[in-house]
């Protein structure tokens, strides 16, 4: 890469709904804060430590229904599904061909179409709990 280049970042998709709904803490009765606090974490740790590509990685926060409404903050830009956000997902993994992008879901079929798309996946426990 010579210095008139700029590195191209990984791209690191969030399915917010599936890694919220990964730990019962309450989550169902504030999906909205549930995401602030997921943004946050995310915001605080970058991405996962083991992951497939080296860091940092650009941040995509997909989230949908009650949890709209999430700002996007420094380190983390926050998607709001028009529809499924399963489909934004899969879409924003297919846009990124060619450009390295991790997908973080549990969701057996999000995994199958984003891979086909190239991406590699990792399950909810692939990000760093938040610092103390």
């Amino acid at each position: 890469m010579s210095a008139e280049q700029p590195a191209v970042l990984p791209l690191l998709v969030v399915d917010g709904a599936n890694v919220v709904g990964s730990v019962p803490d309450g989550w169902w009765r504030d999906r909205r804060g549930a995401a602030e606090r997921l943004r946050d974490r995310l915001a605080a740790v970058g991405g996962p430590v083991d992951g497939p590509f080296p860091g940092p990685y650009e941040i995509v926060l997909v989230v949908e229904g009650r949890a709209r409404g999430v700002a996007s903050v420094p380190g983390v830009r926050v998607e709001e599904a028009p529809g499924s956000g399963d489909d934004l997902i899969a879409e924003l993994a297919r846009a990124a061909r060619g450009r390295p992008c991790l997908v973080v879901t549990a969701d057996r079929e999000l995994r199958r179409r984003v891979e086909e798309t190239g991406a590699l996946c990792v399950g909810p426990r692939g990000l760093p709990p938040a610092p103390a």
